[in-house]
This record gives structure tokens, C-alpha cells and sequence, in this order.
């Protein structure tokens, strides 16, 4: 198999330093800032360059990246080789394995630091947020909808964490901006995750004795198909006594698709089953589908978390996004403007040891 290589000698644990920026303070008012900190020119070019054109100027086949690295992506972001060079390689950093997970769901880890912040939380529908002013600072009216009513807030700093993307915005508006606040570009790509309980219908792959199936993990190319990935299910924690289920046992199965899977797309899967659990989302920014990147200030202190995904999208990247929202936030109030959109800080952060 050949080896991927970074582009012009860079390499993905740079953008590692952002965890050494944040750890001493510092923040970003843009992407391109945040990305150009840690990879100069390199990481900006790979934002507007595809996956193959990179892959193929470092010496990579056209059929490795048919065969493979299309596959990886279809796993990870259910879109092609033609997206951006930088999404595509933290997607296929993220190949190698040594990844975690949450028992119970990554959802957990949300829920778990909002238990933390012990924070007042509303449990409500946002509907709109207004700009006030008083004694020369912003002041924002946050109104929403809930189970007891409409009703509305003040605040001083607002953070919207949720898309503004096209598909997204109909029901949420921003309120005596001058200029309006319209950065609402591009779309977000649909993900359908299916969990099947039965039994698989290995013919399908080409083993028509179910006994001689060895795959646990399967992946597709970008040859039209109706499903990105489909993969057998296994304990987060596995303990000494757990046995995988055999090819013709019935088990547990996720189908990653674009769509919700039909019945005949289900049966061409499996030959037969017991339940199908379906949960279907928002799930990755559709690159190519907007020009440019969105700010993290929108205004003078109305952040916009989503804003990192336009680069790349993980859970990882957005508590980066959100880890630096928090700073510049903080940042901004306190007006500690030596901490934003620094220059040379690889320089900066050596001399503060």
C-alpha cells in the first residue's frame, strides 16, 4: 500500500499547536488567521485545492486514490475526492485508528461539561437574537420559544452554536444589524445512520456461503451506490468473554447512507431482520457548496462557533472552535487585543516558557 505523504513537507501534527496557542491564551477572529498560524500559506492553499489534486502532486496513484482514500471519505464525510485538501487529510489522519469513543454516545461528552459549567440552562427554541446598546456596548435580546411560551433574555456575549447554513436558518433571524448579518452560505450534507438487527446477506459481496465472509468493515468507492459504509457492531468496552457474532448469526449492523435506506435496499443488504433504528441528521459541511470562510466574530461580541467546520469537521475541531470562541470572547471583554490574531506565534509562544 503506498504511503501517504503531507503536502510541501508539512505535516498534520502542526495543526496540533493550537492546543499550545489556546493553553497561553491566544485566539482568532478568522479561520484563515487560525489556519495560516499554524500552517502559513500551505494549510490555506489545501482549503482550496481537492484531495486528489494534492494527492496526485505528492506522487499518490489515481487508483489508490479511487480504491482508497475515496473510501475513507465516503466513511467519514460521505462526499469524494473532490472535496478540499485539508478536510480530506484530518479525514484520513483519522483513518489510522487509536481513536475513542463514549460508551452511550459522544453526545455524553456535551452533556457531561454542561452538568460541569453548572450553568442556567433554558430549554427552549432560539428564534431570533437583536442588537441593543447601552452606555456604548453591545447588548443582545435573545428570544425563544418554549414549552411555557415565547420569552427573551439579555446578554452580554452570545455564541451561536448551530449552523447558519441555508437549510437552517428559516426559523431563526438576527435583528438590527447594520450591515444585516447574512452569512448563511452553503449547505450541510444529509447523513442517515441505519443500526439492523439480522442476519447479513453475504451473496451480496460475493460469498454465498455466509460461513466464508470475512469482513467486519465495509466500505464503498465513489461508484454510485446507495449506502457509504456498513459495519459490524461492537461493545465499547469489550470484556475477555466477548465473542464477535459469525458471518450467519444475526447481528447488529450500522449502514451509513445519504438517504434513508428503503425496503429493497434492506433486503439486498440482509436476508432477513429483526429491527431497523434509523437516525438521520446534518452532519458535515457540503464543501464546495459556499465560497470562502465564515468569521468567528460576527459582531462585537457575537460569536459563531460553526465556523471552523467550513475547514474540516470532527469533534475534535469543534472544541478547538469552541475553546477558541471562549478566548476571544474573553479576550475581547477585557480587551486584550495582544491575545488576537498575533502573528509568528510559534516565535511568541517559545519566549513565554
Amino acid at each position: 500500500m503506498e504511503q501517504l505523504r503531507p503536502e510541501r513537507g508539512r505535516n498534520l501534527p502542526e495543526v496540533t499547536q493550537i492546543y499550545k496557542y489556546q493553553a497561553h491564551g491566544y485566539a482568532f477572529s478568522g479561520v484563515e488567521e487560525l489556519l495560516y498560524s499554524l500552517g502559513e500559506a500551505a494549510f490555506i492553499n489545501m482549503t482550496q485545492r481537492s484531495v486528489a489534486e494534492s494527492l496526485l502532486q505528492v506522487g499518490v496513484t489515481q487508483r489508490f486514490i479511487d480504491d482508497v482514500v475515496s473510501a475513507v471519505l465516503r466513511a467519514s464525510y460521505g462526499q469524494s475526492a473532490t472535496m478540499p485538501a485539508f478536510a480530506g487529510a484530518m479525514s484520513l489522519a483519522g483513518a489510522q485508528g487509536n481513536l475513542w469513543s463514549v460508551e452511550g454516545g459522544n453526545k455524553l461528552v456535551c452533556s457531561g461539561l454542561l452538568k460541569l459549567t453548572k450553568a442556567n440552562l433554558i430549554h427552549a427554541t432560539v428564534t431570533s437574537v437583536a442588537l441593543h446598546s447601552t452606555e456604548g456596548k453591545a447588548l443582545y435580546q435573545v428570544g425563544y420559544d418554549s414549552e411555557m411560551g415565547s420569552g427573551s433574555n439579555f446578554y452580554d456575549i452570545v455564541v451561536i452554536a448551530t449552523p447558519l447554513h441555508l437549510d437552517n436558518s428559516s426559523n431563526f433571524t438576527f435583528e438590527g444589524f447594520n450591515p444585516p448579518i447574512s452569512d448563511v452560505q452553503g449547505s450541510f450534507q444529509p447523513t442517515v445512520i441505519s443500526l439492523v438487527h439480522g442476519y447479513l446477506n453475504s451473496s451480496y459481496f460475493g460469498f454465498p456461503d455466509p460461513k466464508l465472509f470475512p469482513f467486519a468493515n465495509i466500505l464503498t468507492t465513489d461508484f454510485p451506490n446507495f449506502f457509504c459504509t456498513l459495519d459490524n457492531i461492537c461493545p465499547v468496552n469489550i470484556s475477555a468473554s466477548f465473542r464477535r457474532k459469525q458471518p450467519q448469526e444475526a447481528a447488529v449492523w450500522r449502514v451509513q447512507s445519504p438517504k434513508p435506506l428503503f425496503r429493497t435496499q434492506l433486503k439486498t443488504l440482509f436476508r432477513s431482520y429483526y429491527s431497523v433504528q434509523t437516525a438521520e441528521w446534518q452532519a458535515h459541511p457540503l464543501y464546495g457548496s459556499r465560497t470562502g470562510f465564515p468569521r468567528f466574530a460576527l459582531h462585537d461580541q457575537l460569536f459563531y462557533l460553526s465556523a471552523l467546520e467550513w475547514a474540516a469537521s470532527s469533534v475534535e475541531v469543534m472544541a478547538v472552535a469552541a475553546k477558541n470562541v471562549a478566548l476571544l470572547a474573553y479576550n475581547r471583554w477585557y480587551q486584550d487585543l495582544d491575545k488576537i490574531d498575533q502573528k509568528d506565534l510559534m516565535h511568541k509562544v517559545k519566549t513565554e516558557l
